[in-house]
């Protein structure tokens, strides 16, 4: 029986000693980790989100260092589209303005009188209209048919009645005066020649002279304008402006 119970006890003590234990056993943190551990490896994911912009940046420097730095261009500031459309209204605008210069051209008066570049008829009609005047207003007392002779050759149209009315006082004074009527044609120019039409501005001297008791002569200067149309191959004159209302 004592032996008995001396095993109880012990084993009663044995479990009060293993309570009183376990407590301090699992707050130990156990033995220190020995000099030069490593340290658990990273998970393979974080490793792996980290190195990626470091091969980014190297495989962008690998290329820039492989191939030559290019030259930017510098980009124009007008489009191509714009610039055609500017030509074509400068092209549109240059031909309005040519054909409304090439109109205008065409319905200059000056574009059509050939004074100014024919020159051979110019000194044409400008000789026969000299000669012309000069026979039609002079007037000899002596032989009042050469005067009609010259108006028949070198008068038409209103002109003929024009000479009439300017001589018709000569006419009437010339038998008692004795007078002699000389025109000479100092001056002459083609004013506009256009096929065959023609106006031509006279300067010419004019002397009267009478014969009679006493002997006069008088001078005086004219100057007139007169239209002439050609008639075959001569220039007769068909009007008489003598700038005088």
């Amino acid at each position: 029986m004592s032996t008995t119970r001396h095993l109880v006890n012990r084993r009663r003590r044995l479990a009060t000693v293993a309570a009183t234990t376990a407590p301090s056993r699992t707050a130990d943190p156990g033995p220190a980790e020995a000099p030069g551990a490593t340290e658990p490896p990273e998970p393979a994911d974080t490793a792996a989100a980290e190195a990626a912009p470091e091969d980014e940046a190297g495989t962008e420097e690998g290329a820039a260092g492989d191939a030559p730095p290019r030259r930017r261009l510098p980009r124009p500031r007008v489009r191509l589209p714009a610039v055609l459309c500017a030509v074509t209204l400068l092209l549109g605008a240059f031909a309005a303005w040519s054909f409304t210069s090439a109109g205008t051209l065409r319905d200059d008066p000056s574009r059509q009188n050939a004074a100014l570049t024919d020159i051979s008829r110019t000194s044409e009609v400008k000789g026969q209209i000299t000669e012309a005047v000069g026979a039609v207003f002079s007037y000899n007392y002596a032989s009042p048919a050469k005067s009609d002779l010259a108006a028949q050759k070198h008068l038409t149209g209103k002109a003929v009645q024009q000479h009439k009315d300017m001589l018709a006082e000569v006419r009437a004074q010339a038998p008692k005066q004795k007078l002699f009527l000389t025109t000479t044609v100092t001056q002459s120019g083609v004013e506009l020649l256009d096929g065959d039409r023609a106006r031509l501005l006279i300067f010419a001297d004019q002397s009267n002279t009478r014969t009679g008791k006493e002997e006069e002569t008088t001078y005086a200067a004219a100057m007139f304008a007169v239209d002439a149309v050609r008639r075959g191959d001569t220039w007769r004159i068909a009007a008489i402006d003598t700038f005088t209302r």
